[in-house]
């Protein structure tokens, strides 16, 4: 349903209040909508924790953060900071909360909503709606169906920060050798693929004259577990864990020669910035929320449900079990819930990974080749 009209909106908000991962891939539509109101000003509601994907990034005027589970009156300031703030309000979200907040914001307030009766009233609630599909609508693409419906022109490419500055040391130690960006850390254990190997792995990439770099986040358990990962890598290994802020990580991996990683937020960083990146799947649906490559103009998901292979820079390696549901399952681990082991990574051997890499690797060089 179009919400097109002819006069421009002055403020706009754009509703990402989920994880991380979702807030990055609101981008796209956050570049639609700045290269169309180019004068407007763009604000993103988001949850506490998630707005620094969005740190530098230019066209965005204020990131505006929320706890998940806010105290009272910090959500009434909250609501009286946004009540009716906005010409036109946006939510990627189809739940509750972010609906409402799109409704109290704008005079216009347009959003992702789910279909049936018992939806009706989120639906009815909003100026426009378009549907939202979990399974079958890559999550780029189906932020852009908001963009259709206000009847601006789609981008495609996922905004990352443009970078930070480092630490001179750090800046230096970087540009000492190439260098492989290893994450081995997604949020839920159910996502994590076993430390050997990452391990094997990286002595793969020590005898190719490629250094590991080990990128993590400030969690004390993700930072303890990369640093034992640490000590059973190759010499010279470099553990970034805590390090680094996601604008920083972003110029890190500008620079790196390729990314290992889950499915994860950096993961989908490494592949909108055009490093060739290895990224690994199990019940995840690549359908849904494959990494954008760079470039990618696609306005159909660049992977199928099942099977692995490359686009562009990036190449989807998806894991096998022999499990009745098949992979993906699109459950939360073998044992259903987010802390258990997911036998099509935990059984994905090395070999694969390394034969991965190697192809983008060769991609990679013969792309250089042909540019010269």
């Amino acid at each position: 349903m179009s919400a097109n009209t002819t006069m421009p909106p002055s403020r706009i908000l754009v509703v990402a209040t989920r994880r991380i991962g979702d807030v990055l891939l609101t981008t796209p539509l956050i570049a639609s909508i700045r290269a169309a109101w180019p004068d407007a000003v763009l604000d993103v509601l988001v949850f506490a924790g998630t707005g620094g994907v969005l740190a530098g990034l230019p066209g965005i005027d204020a990131v505006i953060e929320v706890r998940e589970r806010p105290r009272p009156l910090e959500h009434a300031r909250l609501l009286r900071r946004i009540a009716l703030g906005y010409d036109l309000a946006l939510s990627t979200i189809p739940g509750d909360r972010p609906t409402l907040y799109a409704r109290l914001a704008g005079r216009r307030a347009i959003g992702v909503q789910l279909d049936g009766g018992k939806h009706l009233w989120k639906r009815r609630l909003l100026s426009a709606s378009v549907p939202h599909d979990d399974t079958g609508t890559h999550t780029v693409l189906q932020n852009l169906r908001l963009a259709d419906a206000l009847g601006i022109a789609r981008l495609h490419a996922v905004q990352v920060p443009p970078g930070a500055e480092l630490a001179p040391a750090l800046d230096a130690e970087l540009a000492r050798a190439p260098f492989v960006v290893v994450h081995p850390w997604p949020r839920f254990r159910y996502k994590m693929w076993h430390d050997s190997g990452f391990v094997d792995f990286g002595y793969w990439a020590h005898t190719h004259s490629l250094r590991i770099v080990l990128s993590g986040g400030s969690a004390a358990d993700e930072q303890a577990h990369v640093r034992a990962l640490q000590g059973r890598m190759p010499p010279g290994t470099l553990d970034l864990a805590g390090e680094l802020s996601l604008a920083q990580l972003a110029g890190v991996l500008r620079r790196a020669a390729l990314y290992l990683g889950p499915d994860t937020v950096v993961t989908h960083m490494a592949a909108a910035v055009g490093v060739p990146t290895v990224a690994l799947f199990g019940p995840s649906n690549p359908v849904k929320w494959g990494p954008w490559p760079a470039g990618c103009q696609l306005d159909t998901s660049p992977w199928p449900r099942t099977g692995s292979g490359r686009v562009g820079n990036v190449y989807l390696l998806q894991g096998t079990a022999p499990c009745a549901p098949g992979v993906p399952c699109l459950m939360e681990g073998c044992d259903r819930h987010v802390d258990s082991d997911s036998a099509c990574l935990t059984g994905l051997p090395a070999a694969r990974v390394i034969d991965a890499a190697t192809e983008l690797l060769e991609w990679r060089r013969k792309e250089k080749n042909e540019s010269e």
